[in-house]
């Protein structure tokens, strides 16, 4: 977490009452989660509604179950929580580094109104498959009358979020704390409304604190604050791809990408590299405890021999340029 975050954590821990009920505390700790609402809105650039989730998963869930739409397409690649959100979505496959259009617009064309979830940076490869802005994808999904939905649990306080109806966001990728999140929703009339809280569409307590500390991670700025910078970033990625091949099918970010080793499988390569004090994955960290090939990378076209050698290495704000140069010289050595 970020020290502004934590303590702004400590602080709505402080004041820590159930913002729903009637009393003086409540109304409190309703006036200030309140407040946390409009700030993430405000930090993010957006003009919607905003409902606090307990992460990107749930955001997915509720975006995908209780969208007002018959169908529901996801790209090959997205994440795994899309698919448990969506069993039986149509697959849109990939064409290159991006989503094959064609088959988009085919599949938008069948009956029934859909919507379309897409990755903004996939958790994976760190391939870019949504521009800042006005993406052309949901022009497309828009002119045949679907839903676009944006997951940017990688990119959002990195970068601007792209033209999309709704959008996933999680904090712990931008400095804030695990368990919450948030779905961005340009008008709740696009989702079917479930009771509870968060103004009828999600049931739970709210989480105040870490509604604090969410909004104080976004507001303590992005991306062009971490302690490296994207060409150092860049840099330490062409160090890495001699010594390996890295796959980063499209235009890619600087933060993310896979990395493939000569040789050695993926399991003894993370088994190694964490013998020598380097955390990394086999994919996303909620589908690298399996044995299976990454159906990201088979969604990419990647090689199975090749994906089987694959790991995900990222960066994050606190990372220091001395630590990307001492994994360069472990990578290398582990790999000579």
């Amino acid at each position: 977490m970020l020290p502004a975050a934590r303590d702004a954590w400590l602080e709505g821990a402080a004041i820590w009452a159930n913002p729903s009920s009637p009393h003086a505390p409540g109304r409190a700790a309703r006036a200030a989660l309140e407040d946390a609402r409009a700030r993430v809105k405000a930090a993010l650039g957006w003009d919607g509604e905003v409902l606090f989730t307990s992460g990107a998963s749930e955001a997915l869930a509720i975006a995908l179950g209780r969208a007002k739409a018959q169908r529901r397409l996801v790209s090959a690649v997205e994440h795994d929580a899309v698919f448990r959100a969506a069993p039986g979505a149509e697959v849109l496959p990939m064409a290159g580094g991006g989503i094959d259009t064609a088959r988009l617009a085919e599949a938008l064309a069948g009956p029934g109104r859909a919507v379309v979830a897409v990755q903004s940076i996939n958790s994976e490869t760190g391939t870019v498959l949504l521009a800042d802005g006005h993406d052309p994808l949901a022009a497309q999904v828009r002119d045949a009358g679907g839903l676009f939905l944006a997951d940017c649990s990688q990119s959002a306080g990195k970068a601007a979020l792209p033209d999309a109806d709704m959008v996933v966001v999680s904090a712990h990728k931008l400095g804030g704390p695990v368990g919450i999140g948030a779905l961005l929703v340009r008008d709740f009339a696009m989702l079917e409304p479930s009771g509870g809280q968060e103004r009828g569409y999600r049931a739970g307590t709210e989480n105040l604190p870490a509604a604090l500390a969410f909004a104080a991670a976004l507001e303590a700025g992005g991306i062009d604050g971490w302690a490296t910078t994207a060409r150092q970033r860049l840099a330490f990625r062409d160090r890495l791809a001699l010594h390996g091949e890295v796959l980063q099918p499209g235009t890619g970010c600087s933060h993310i990408f896979a990395l493939a080793a000569p040789k050695i499988s993926a399991t003894a390569m993370l088994i190694r590299m964490d013998g020598l004090g380097f955390a990394i994955s086999a994919g996303s960290a909620c589908s690298s405890g399996t044995l299976k090939q990454s159906r990201v990378l088979q969604g990419f076209g990647i090689d199975a021999d090749l994906a089987r050698r694959t790991v995900r290495v990222s960066t994050g704000w606190n990372t220091q340029p001395q630590d990307l140069d001492a994994f360069a010289e472990a990578w290398a050595k582990v790999n000579a």
